[in-house]
């Protein structure tokens, strides 16, 4: 990172022919273009950024206050002061529209979190400015790029929030916020947001496939006529088709049907077996049926419940099934059970299976070999060469690889 200049402490004695030199200096470069060339104008800011380097914090702040306003502002004087105390660039920060982006991401790299915090706050950041202020993974600049309305994000910058909401929690109600999130990182984000943010997720992004099942109504026809040989399209189509549970691990159980099973780990006890059967029958793989089972707030829960078409009974067999609390020593509700029935309630059936097959899409059917060892190795810096439902796996399943 380039250092900037080192600037000594303010001279004890006031020269008034420097501050009048320097206002003049200032004066001459806030000419407008009818009284000075782009030449003179450059040679004028050379001189003037010689004489800011041996002045004091005052004088150095009252030029940029000067020049804060213009609508063109020689380089070098730009790349002094946006590199100065935060005291003295705020003024450029916060006030000269005439910054690039090359001159606000060369300063969010060079300078300090208090200048990336500032920059953060400008209206009308570009996706660019955006996606440099937040990588350098800071809490508080993160933050306020994400409360800023007028900023632009991209979706690479946006994911890398996304994954870094894992360590802190509280980006999430920020990232919840912004329109450009999509389904795809508010379904991973899920899983380790809390109560009211999973509720905004479900309300938000739980959205229905029914266009997608009017438009492919007759490819399934297609795809049974060939005898299912494509795997693309087969994968496509077990996202899009209304039937969750699946009907051919159905006629192999021992348990016959989803409910059975239920009833089964309700008597006996949820062990690994009759978890794997009940995944398998609900449509869905062992390894998301575990992510599923094992999440300590108990709404994904519900939407497997919902998705496949259990009834509340059936819910509640399966919370006892885990040896999940249901009240309180007050015999009060217990809140995790309680917000269990609520996101049962609150979804429809179609939008909860939505959100269950693309849990199902990214933490299983995503995984490939070359996937899983990029997830044990933290290969963050290739994400870009994976879907959408690979990086959402990648991102879910990292704490589970002890990352």
């Amino acid at each position: 990172m380039a250092e900037p200049a080192e600037i000594p402490a303010e001279p004890q004695i006031a020269f008034r022919a420097r501050r009048a030199l320097l206002k003049r200096l200032a004066d001459v470069v806030s000419l407008p273009a009818s009284r000075i060339n782009a030449f003179e104008r450059s040679v004028t800011g050379d001189l003037l950024v010689e004489m800011l380097r041996a002045a004091s914090p005052k004088e150095r702040e009252r030029v940029a206050q000067r020049l804060a306003p213009l609508s063109e502002v020689p380089n070098t004087l730009t790349r002094l002061l946006l590199r100065d105390d935060p005291a003295v660039a705020r003024h450029l920060i916060e006030q000269c529209a005439s910054l690039t982006d090359a001159d606000l991401t060369a300063c969010a790299r060079d300078a300090s979190e208090e200048h990336r915090i500032m920059i953060a706050q400008r209206r009308g950041l570009s996706e660019v400015v955006t996606e440099t202020l937040m990588s350098f993974g800071e809490d508080a600049v993160i933050e306020a790029v994400l409360k800023n309305g007028n900023a632009r994000l991209s979706q690479v910058g946006l994911e890398g929030v996304v994954s870094l909401s894992r360590q802190s929690p509280d980006l999430c109600r920020h990232l919840l916020r912004r329109p450009e999130l999509r389904p795809s990182g508010a379904y991973v984000m899920f899983w380790w947001c809390g109560p009211e943010d999973r509720k905004t997720i479900l309300q938000r992004f739980a959205v229905s496939r029914e266009v997608m099942q009017e438009v492919a109504e007759d490819v399934f026809a297609m795809a049974a006529q060939e005898q299912w040989q494509d795997p693309v399209a087969r994968k496509a189509l077990q996202f899009i088709e209304r039937r969750q549970r699946n009907r051919a691990a159905i006629a192999k159980s021992p348990y016959g049907s989803l409910e059975h099973a239920i009833a089964a780990a309700e008597k006996d006890g949820l062990g690994r077996a009759v978890a794997s059967e009940i995944a398998y029958l609900a449509g869905v793989k062992p390894l998301t049926g575990a992510k599923i089972l094992g999440d300590p707030g108990g709404e994904p829960v519900a939407i497997l419940c919902k998705a496949t078409g259990l009834s509340r009974v059936d819910l509640e067999n399966l919370w006892r099934s885990m040896r999940r609390p249901e009240t309180l020593e007050s015999g009060e509700v217990h809140p995790a059970w309680e917000r269990t029935q609520i996101t049962y309630e609150m979804l429809a059936v179609d939008r909860a299976q939505t959100v269950l097959r693309y849990w199902n899409w990214s933490l299983s059917s995503a995984l490939t070999p070359a996937l899983l060892r990029a997830i044990r190795e933290g290969e963050d810096e290739a994400i870009d060469e994976y879907s959408a439902p690979e990086r959402a796996a990648m991102m879910a399943l990292a704490e589970n690889f002890g990352r």
